[in-house]
């Protein structure tokens, strides 16, 4: 029964993955707020059912009538070495995230355009929300040396969104699972693809106070600029700014009816409910 469920929940999730990414390339017309929904739904529900067909498993131990012994001790052994990497390697994203954010903090703090900001020296011009729940900005000489006062302004906006959207939280999460699953198909194109439509989302919402052109412009400047090392799971700013993408922010930021009203870009809950369905077996195991 336990191996059953193991290669069940495995199947499931290569099938999701597979055709669900076969089915957002196909769909061209969805809006970005569509998107981001599905393609969140996508790149999470796979580990999500893996990891509670682990944790009931688990729960369940490798002992019952409902599986033979040699089964239940293998399985059992299979779901405690997945949960163990999970613990592990959430344990090191906490970790890389903490060293990040002390590394920032060693800088100093300018008050940059009526807010904060840790200033580091570096050349390129380059901005970020690093931190977890509460992020912090954090700017580069190159970028208050290379943007005007107005482009500034956009940039920092931008940025402001960010922090609004609790990206640096959610993407801590997300990239946990991204690691812990690197291994399913199309977990790199799906994790590039949530990357791009989180900056279209903060675009769209600082085009609300900015002039678009003008934030535009400031990508333009800024498109060589993400090389800083900072670790990925707790900066809102990861590299997000290739020539093709790039396109695609500008196209969607001057697009009129985007930008209208912002959109919602809900998380997919209902669909990622279903991904706790192993844990409806356990009261079935005795």
């Amino acid at each position: 029964m336990h191996l059953l469920m193991i290669v069940g929940a495995l199947g499931l999730a290569g099938s999701c993955r597979v055709l669900g990414y076969q089915w957002l390339e196909a769909k061209t017309e969805l809006s970005w707020a569509q998107r981001w929904q599905m393609t969140l739904l996508v790149f999470l529900w796979p580990p999500l059912l893996l990891l509670m067909t682990a944790i009931a498993i688990l729960w369940m131990g490798p002992q019952g009538e409902m599986v033979w012994v040699w089964e239940g001790w293998w399985s059992y052994t299979l779901a405690v070495g997945f949960v163990g990497m999970a613990v592990l390697l959430y344990l090191r994203q906490v970790y890389e995230g903490w060293l990040s954010v002390q590394q920032i903090h060693s800088y100093p703090q300018h008050w940059i355009q009526g807010q904060w900001a840790y200033q580091l020296d570096y050349a390129l011009p380059y901005a970020a929300q690093v931190g977890f729940w509460h992020s912090e900005l954090m700017v580069t000489k190159g970028l208050i040396h290379t943007l005007s006062s107005t482009q500034l302004a956009a940039v920092l906006v931008h940025e402001q969104a960010h922090q609004q959207y609790r990206d640096t939280f959610w993407f801590f999460w997300w990239g946990w699972f991204r690691r812990l699953t690197v291994w399913l198909p199309y977990s790199t194109e799906l994790w590039q693809a949530l990357l791009l439509l989180r900056e279209v989302r903060a675009d769209q919402w600082a085009a609300q106070q900015v002039d678009p052109l003008v934030l535009a412009e400031s990508l333009l400047l800024m498109v060589n600029s993400y090389s800083i090392d900072i670790a990925d799971s707790i900066c809102a700013a990861m590299q997000t700014a290739t020539h093709h993408r790039l396109t695609q922010r500008i196209d969607a930021l001057l697009s009129v009816g985007e930008r209208t009203i912002p959109p919602p870009y809900p998380l997919p809950w209902q669909g990622l409910l279903l991904a706790g369905l192993p844990l409806i077996t356990i009261p079935f195991h005795y």
